[in-house]
């Protein structure tokens, strides 16, 4: 779950509202920093996983605690990666209107606001939740903004397999916020998470080339030929969908989570091998990229959705 979840919503515009009022405007601009899109993804892996791990509904408030700390510790990565990238946004048509790019916000204010949403974050895991997850999203933070941002975005085509390792870790963050501690059923959602990533990213990657391409940066769609890009997306989603049978034994799962795992995984391994079988006659691919990665985000909706309904199922019988 990475920075490529919110792509088809940067040119979509502003409410009109708030080009109107500088007020908001501003306040806007710093909620653009937080990347909200991406958010929204990463909260969608937290709260399923408490109630797997709970085996039932946890403790409401416990549950606002480990969503605000993750709003505000995906919010500190995305601010940061935004300052960091300020240069190679500018030369991209999809995110030249960036806050940092448009001058909006300043970037002195923007790394202000990076840190203050990091140490906010840490802060409110620790007081509210407890240290385990404190120190999991703090790394969190650092392996986006360090490992992947800094160290491999630019130098590597392989960056988005490594680098969105950092998406994984709500799923981390939710389990032990509930338990205290990390289990297996936890590191196979991490794997799940980690595998979904690149087949949900590169399609995407291929959309965007151009961007890439004018931006220097070697993501995979800007690197290779859409064939070899195809391969790759329908050989990560094989791999994602067989991790999801692995949590029935090892998280215990029901009926529910069996059935939804098949149906939506047959949908999105279907969609992903339309799009290597167009691609054998053609390097023009069209709009199956985007289906592909629109059914992506799909299907990992649904499976946490299953994460969280086939625990409760189990309490109703």
């Amino acid at each position: 779950m990475h920075e490529g979840s919110n792509q088809m919503h940067e040119l979509a515009g502003r409410p009109a509202l708030i080009g109107r009022r500088p007020l908001l405007r501003r306040i806007w601009a710093y909620v653009e920093l937080m990347k909200p899109r991406v958010l929204e993804l990463l909260l969608l892996t937290t709260a399923p996983v408490m109630v797997l791990a709970q085996r039932g509904v946890p403790d409401l408030w416990l549950i606002a605690a480990t969503v605000t700390g993750g709003i505000l510790s995906g919010g500190s990565a995305a601010a940061f990666n935004m300052y960091l990238d300020r240069d190679v946004d500018a030369r991209m048509r999809r995110t030249a209107k960036r806050p940092l790019v448009t001058g909006e916000v300043s970037p002195r204010a923007g790394l202000a606001f990076a840190w203050a949403l990091a140490a906010a974050s840490t802060a409110w895991f620790l007081i509210t939740v407890n240290p385990l997850s404190a120190a999991l999203s703090a790394f969190a933070i650092f392996f986006y903004v360090v490992v992947y941002t800094v160290l491999l975005k630019r130098r590597t085509e392989q960056n988005i397999v490594w680098g969105g390792i950092a998406g994984c870790f709500p799923v981390l963050i939710g389990w032990s916020a509930v338990t205290d501690a990390l289990s297996w059923p936890a590191v196979v959602l991490f794997v799940l998470v980690f595998l979904w990533t690149p087949a949900h990213y590169w399609p995407l990657s291929v959309n965007y080339r151009d961007d890439y391409r004018a931006a220097n940066i070697p993501m995979l769609g800007a690197t290779r030929g859409t064939r070899h890009v195809a391969a790759r997306v329908a050989i990560y989603a094989f791999a994602t969908v067989l991790c999801s049978m692995v949590l029935i034994p090892v998280g215990g799962m029901g009926l529910l989570y069996s059935v939804v795992i098949v149906a939506s995984g047959s949908w999105f391994l279907y969609d992903a091998c339309r799009f290597y079988w167009q691609t054998r006659t053609s390097d023009a691919a069209g709009d199956r990229p985007m289906h592909v990665f629109r059914s992506s985000i799909t299907y990992l909706a649904l499976v946490f959705v299953a994460v969280a309904v086939d625990p409760l199922l189990h309490l109703t019988l």
